[in-house]
């Protein structure tokens, strides 16, 4: 699907109105509305294209700012006051883009290295949800000792905010940091939010540059590694069985989440079958 600067800002806005509530990952809902690869492309290879990346990202962007101002504090109410539902919408969400992430791994026939590859990045996101919250907490608030801890912080936090499945959220929770940087931004204090920063913008370039090479030179085993972390974010979502008429509503909301993003997706699809060779 061709990127106008409108989609992408709707799919931005979509991608940062969701990245800030706990469990949902920033990478795995640019994975589901088929922008991850773009993505990573645009900031891992700038220099290049610099006209063509700078209106994307920036159209990006600004429908990212724009969905965390409008959407995450809706969400967050959402999860608060209806958790089972809200969650299997988003369940149902990620199932849904699993045929897009397969497509993307052109997967002809199985192999024994197919399971293996899911399962490393199955691995890495429930290693991340085993940790208990505050794990990695460490004093940020004081000296330069502070500021670099901060700069360390932003640039794992990049990672989690690149890598599908692990929710940069719940990294900050592990971190002790969450309270402090929702209030960072409420308050657009400077001194924390710098630092922190130049931490993410280090840590998105090179994990970017990485992710690319991975995509460009080895597509089937970066592919099905990212739908591992993408299957993991499905745990970490997971809230438990619901019981009672909520099972019915929870079984709604999954089917509604996988039957909006199956929609989406296969739009997606088509422009990958036609871009192979022997295509008819």
């Amino acid at each position: 699907m061709k990127h106008t600067n409108l989609l992408t800002a709707i799919k931005g806005m979509i991608v940062g109105g969701t990245m800030l509530v706990p469990g949902v990952s920033g990478g795995s809902m640019a994975m589901i509305l088929g922008i991850y690869s773009k993505l990573i492309h645009s900031v891992s290879s700038f220099t290049k294209h610099k006209k063509e990346n700078l209106l994307f990202l920036a159209a990006f962007s600004a429908g990212g700012g724009f969905g965390m101002v409008l959407f995450a504090r809706p969400l967050l109410g959402l999860i608060q006051n209806y958790p089972m539902p809200t969650l299997y919408f988003f369940m149902g969400a990620v199932t849904g883009s699993v045929p897009l992430t397969l497509k993307q791994a052109d997967i002809r026939r199985f192999s024994w290295k197919y399971p293996l590859y899911m399962g490393i990045g199955l691995s890495v996101v429930l290693l991340f949800t085993l940790l208990p919250s505050g794990a990695l907490q460490a004093d940020m608030t004081t000296g330069a000792g502070g500021l670099l801890l901060l700069v360390l912080a932003g640039f794992v936090a990049a990672i989690a905010l690149v890598l599908p499945g692990i929710s940069v959220s719940y990294l900050f929770l592990l971190m002790g940091i969450y309270d402090s940087v929702m209030g960072a931004i409420s308050s657009f204090r400077l001194t924390f939010l710098a630092p922190l920063g130049i931490g993410l913008l280090l840590g998105i370039v090179l994990t970017t540059k990485l992710l690319e090479h991975a995509m460009t030179k080895y597509p089937q085993p970066a592919y099905l590694i990212i739908l591992g972390f993408v299957l993991g974010s499905i745990v970490e979502l997971f809230p438990g069985i619901p019981s009672g008429p909520e099972m019915l509503f929870c079984i709604l909301t999954f089917a509604v989440g996988f039957g909006i993003i199956r929609l989406v997706s296969v739009t997606e699809i088509k422009q990958l079958q036609k871009s192979r060779p022997g295509y008819q």
